[in-house]
C-alpha cells in the first residue's frame, strides 16, 4: 500500500465506513491487508469482509465494475464471495479524505472455510474442483454485460495494466526483449467470446477458502480485467506448481485433474493449451521485473523470493519453459 494512503487514513474513515454499513464497535476486527484495509465483522448472524481501498489505486467505477461481476457469477451458482449492499442499498461506499481523494469502501459475505493448505484439503479431489470453479467461470463469462458501461474494467493489455517494463532495471534488456517478443505474440491472439472474457487473473490458492465438503470460494477480484481464458488458467498452474517443492513432478499431478474438472463446465478449444507456456512465462516475466521494484535483489532476505529468483535470469533468457 503506497505510504500516501497510509498518512490520508484514519479511525473517523473506519467509523464512516461502519456506520454506512452497520457495523457495531464490537463486532469487527482488523486483518491483514495488502493493497486495501481489510476487516471482519459479524451482522446479523453472518460473517463479513469489509474493505477500505482508495481511489488513487482504484476508481470508484472500477469498483463497481468488479462487483458487479463479482455478484454475477454469484447469480450463476459460482463459488465466490459475492459482495453485499450498505445501509442505503450502495454496493461502494465513497468516503472522502482531508486531501480530496476518496476511500471506497465495500462488503463481501466471508468465504466459508479456511486456506487449503491450513486444512489438509490440498489434494487430488480439490484439484477437479478448482478447475470446475475456473470453468464455471469462465462459461459464465461469454454471457456477461457490464450492468453500466462507465464500470467496464479494464483489458488485460491496456496500458496502464502493463507495468514490467517500467519495473525493470535499465540494464536488463535481455529480459525486456523477451518480454516484448512474448507481448508481441500474445496479443494476436483472437479475442473471440469462447475463449476471452472477464477472468480473476489471480486464482491462486491464497485466493479462496475450502470448507469442510470441499467446496472452494474464490474471492479478491482485485485484479479482474478482460482477458483470455488459458491466462486465467495459467495463473492457477503457476502457482500451483511454484509453491511446491518438487514443481516438475507435481505439474501433472495438479494438471491432469484440474483439467478434468474444467472441462466438466465449460469446452475451451485445444488449440489454446499450446498457448498456456507462453502465459506461464508472461507470469513468470511479470514477478521476477516485480521483484526488481520491490526487492534489493543482491541482498535477498525473502526465502521464498530468494528461491524464485535463484537461477530465474538464465531461465527466461535462455527460453526455459516454466514448468
Amino acid at each position: 500500500m503506497e505510504q500516501e494512503i497510509r498518512d490520508r487514513y484514519n479511525d473517523s474513515i473506519l467509523r464512516q465506513a461502519m456506520q454506512r454499513f452497520g457495523i457495531e464497535a464490537d463486532k469487527i476486527k482488523l486483518l491483514d491487508g495488502f493493497e486495501s484495509y481489510l476487516y471482519e465483522f459479524e451482522k446479523a448472524g453472518g460473517s463479513f469482509i469489509l474493505r477500505i481501498g482508495h481511489s488513487r489505486r482504484r476508481s470508484p467505477n472500477l469498483i463497481r465494475g468488479e462487483v458487479d461481476w463479482i455478484n454475477f457469477l454469484a447469480a450463476g451458482g459460482a463459488g465466490v464471495a459475492k459482495a453485499v449492499t450498505s445501509a442505503q442499498g450502495n454496493l461502494v461506499e465513497a468516503i472522502l479524505d482531508a486531501r480530496g481523494g476518496q476511500f471506497l469502501a465495500t462488503a463481501f459475505v466471508k468465504a466459508k472455510g479456511s486456506n487449503p493448505w491450513d486444512n489438509g484439503w490440498w489434494r487430488e479431489e480439490l484439484f477437479v474442483e478448482y478447475g470446475r470453479l475456473l470453468g464455471k467461470m469462465h462459461r459464465l463469462a461469454q454471457t456477461y454485460t457490464v450492468s453500466n458501461l462507465a464500470w467496464q474494467r479494464p483489458t488485460w493489455d491496456a496500458p496502464n495494466m502493463l507495468q514490467v517494463e517500467k519495473m525493470l532495471p535499465a540494464s536488463d534488456t535481455i529480459v525486456r526483449s523477451k518480454y516484448r517478443t512474448l507481448m508481441a505474440h500474445l496479443q494476436t491472439l483472437p479475442t473471440n467470446r469462447n475463449a476471452y472474457g472477464m477472468i480473476h487473473q489471480d486464482a491462486h490458492s491464497g485466493n479462496f477458502f475450502v470448507d469442510e465438503n470441499g467446496q472452494i470460494t474464490l474471492f479478491d477480484f482485485d485484479d479482474c480485467v478482460y482477458g483470455h481464458f488459458a491466462y486465467d488458467i495459467a495463473m492457477a498452474l503457476f502457482y500451483a506448481v511454484t509453491n511446491h517443492k518438487d514443481a516438475d513432478t507435481f505439474a501433472p499431478q495438479f494438471w491432469q485433474p484440474f483439467w478434468q474438472g474444467y472441462c466438466q463446465e465449460n469446452s475451451l478449444d485445444n488449440k489454446w493449451l499450446h498457448e498456456i507456456p507462453r502465459f506461464l512465462k508472461l507470469r513468470e516475466i511479470d514477478l521476477y521485473a516485480v521483484i526488481h521494484r520491490s526487492f534489493d535483489v543482491d541482498n535477498l532476505t525473502d526465502s521464498w523470493v530468494a528461491a524464485f529468483m535463484n537461477g530465474r535470469f538464465d531461465r527466461i533468457a535462455n527460453d526455459v519453459p516454466y514448468v
